[in-house]
């Protein structure tokens, strides 16, 4: 057998099965495709001996990266980072998050996803328009429709074609990026070039950004590139495009929402939504709506909005489990 600091993954996986004994190495067996159970069993059987020594080495090693997994859990990369110097000094940290990271894939900016997004926007607002779409195509919808949405406006439909247009990016550039937000993390990045961006990465982003956002990004993008514009609508649903659901759909959708928000968000609808809608509601609920529309007096758009947008927000999850179809038009649209 090979000293332990040369031995492969594959390796010391069998030679940790090995010391486990064959009760705990059955339940992770359990885990593995077969291919892998394949692999470890013929690695196992060409192991003529191990030592207590090398047994007690990987059980350690292993064990310290379980613990720092736990702390990735707990509080992201940086935290694990932190808890793992203090415990082991900076360089056996360093090799244990390099181990796992590799073999995680973690993405870039892992360590600003539990960042409070504001604190992130007063860092990044600042920053070239590339560089904030950069990180926003790394960051979850939800984080990134805050960033998005705090930024300028002129600003916001910049970055938010930076991100359509994103494509691959080349890791250099990423560590540099990187560096911006955080120093000494950049050693964390897989060396591959990773995909982020993209058409449906901005759509993600703008379904979660509040109404007045996603509506500017939109007619200004229909201004400036109103071929991106329109590929962007398409995968998108916005309030005034209830007019796209069926008579099934509508009424699907209506048992979700309270009564008080589809008032608010009746207040200023077009005549068509507000049509389309009374018609597939009883009588009486209809002109229960009606008159709670005429006797609110005046409402703030951006209560409109946020009511409007509650109920898209239904019917996206509605659309998401399938139980009901928005026709986007395209032959792939059609049902049979």
């Amino acid at each position: 057998m090979a000293p332990k600091n040369a031995l492969t993954g594959k390796e010391k996986a069998a030679t940790l099965l090995i010391a486990l004994g064959p009760e705990y190495s059955a339940d992770i067996f359990k885990h593995l495709r077969e291919e892998e159970i394949e692999e470890l069993t013929l690695e196992i059987a060409s192991i003529k001996s191990v030592s207590t020594q090398e047994k007690e080495e990987i059980m350690e090693e292993f064990y310290q990266i379980c613990l720092a997994q736990n702390y990735i859990a707990e509080g992201g990369i940086g935290y694990a980072r932190e808890i793992l110097e203090k415990a082991l000094g900076t360089q056996k940290a360093l090799d244990i998050i390099n181990k796992l990271t590799a073999s995680l894939q973690v993405r870039p900016f892992e360590f600003v996803r539990k960042t409070d997004p504001m604190q992130l926007l007063n860092f990044i607002q600042k920053e070239h328009p590339q560089t904030i779409a950069l990180i926003l195509a790394y960051l979850s919808p939800q984080q990134s429709s805050i960033l998005l949405s705090g930024l300028s406006a002129e600003k916001q439909v910049d970055v938010a074609r930076r991100i359509a247009t994103m494509d691959r990016t080349s890791p250099d550039v990423i560590k540099e990026v990187e560096n911006i937000l955080i120093k000494n993390l950049s050693s964390l990045v897989t060396e591959d070039f990773t995909s982020a961006g993209g058409i449906q990465t901005i759509v993600d982003i703008l379904n979660s950004v509040d109404r007045g956002t996603e509506r500017h990004i939109i007619e200004t993008l229909d201004v400036e590139d109103a071929e991106l514009a329109e590929e962007i609508k398409k995968r998108m649903f916005v309030f005034e495009d209830i007019l796209l659901l069926d008579s099934r759909s509508i009424q699907r959708f209506l048992r979700e929402v309270e009564n008080n928000v589809l008032s608010v968000a009746l207040k200023s609808a077009t005549e068509e939504v507000s049509k389309i809608i009374y018609a597939n509601m009883s009588k009486r609920l209809a002109e229960m709506i009606k008159e709670d529309i005429e006797f609110m007096g005046p409402v703030r758009l951006k209560d409109v909005e946020e009511s409007q947008q509650k109920i898209v927000n239904i019917i996206r999850r509605l659309e998401d489990a399938g139980e009901i179809i928005i026709s986007r038009g395209g032959g792939d649209e059609i049902i049979v």
